[in-house]
């Protein structure tokens, strides 16, 4: 069997969010699923407009920590469009053993807490 790539988890990732973020009323008005290139969701809800920063979490990493520079740089994107910025962390791992990768067609384990607000603060 052969492991997800990273564009892999980063795909499983944005699937699990955008099917959240529809189910909540988001409306989607552009989608990035190319990695590294942020924000992958900028969606409309009630009349505001939400950049979403997902990111894909292996095990053992935390999936909710941030990257802070990261996160900062696409705050700054979206205050020039007034814009609300949300950090989506989605840990992923496999279910038989954690310390193995995630491969196609194999269980695995979710842990995603919804949208964490990115402040103006580090």
């Amino acid at each position: 069997m052969t492991p997800l790539t990273p564009q892999e988890l980063h795909n499983l990732a944005m699937n699990i969010v955008g099917k959240s973020l529809e189910e909540d009323g988001y409306e989607f008005m552009a989608v990035n699923s190319e990695l590294k290139k942020h924000p992958q969701f900028v969606c409309l809800k009630d009349k505001t407009l939400h950049f979403i920063l997902v990111r894909a979490v292996v095990y053992p990493d935390n999936p909710h920590e941030m990257d802070a520079e990261t996160a900062t740089k696409m705050k700054r994107h979206a205050d020039k469009f007034e814009a609300s910025t949300y950090y989506a962390g989605v840990g992923l791992h496999n279910v038989e053993d954690p310390s193995l990768p995630l491969y196609l067609n194999a269980p695995y384990t979710v842990t995603y807490a919804g949208l964490i607000p990115v402040s103006d603060e580090k």
